[in-house]
């Protein structure tokens, strides 16, 4: 049976995308812990990153590193927080979480009804700063 965001990548269910390219997509978590916290997920279907191959690793960590970099760009924090946990969806994923102190790094600061047009507005601003960034694999 398909994880949750094999079922988000094939459009199955919604996603706030932000980027889409044959190897990784990434999206707007849809319990954020800070406004723009996203996700980056392999379009493969592994459950634990260390069993994706070295060349999977370094692809996810360079579309972390340009998606943290528009994070920086669009909401001005202290540093873009990476973690992965891995625990609660098996589908390897990235968590990249605009933060001031490492308390923005807890799950239970996760919003557990956040506002929808604050979530558009975030991955509208993580676009387009990708976008003034030259950005490949913008998403639509």
């Amino acid at each position: 049976m398909a994880t949750i965001f094999t079922r988000i990548i094939n459009g199955e269910l919604p996603g706030r995308f932000v980027w889409r390219d044959e190897i990784a997509v990434a999206f707007l978590s849809i319990n954020p812990m800070q406004t723009g916290h996203t996700l980056v997920v392999p379009v493969a279907e592994v459950d634990h990153w260390l069993d994706l191959d070295p060349d999977t690793v370094a692809h996810l960590n360079r579309v972390a590193q340009q998606i943290g970099k528009a994070q920086m760009e669009a909401f001005s924090p202290a540093r873009i927080g990476l973690m992965i946990a891995g625990l609660e969806v098996p589908h390897t994923h990235l968590h990249l979480v605009p933060m001031n102190g490492v308390h923005d790094l807890d799950f239970a600061n996760a919003a557990a009804d956040p506002d929808a047009e604050d979530m558009d507005a975030a991955a509208g601003a993580i676009r387009q700063a990708l976008t003034n960034q030259g950005a490949s694999g913008v998403s639509a």
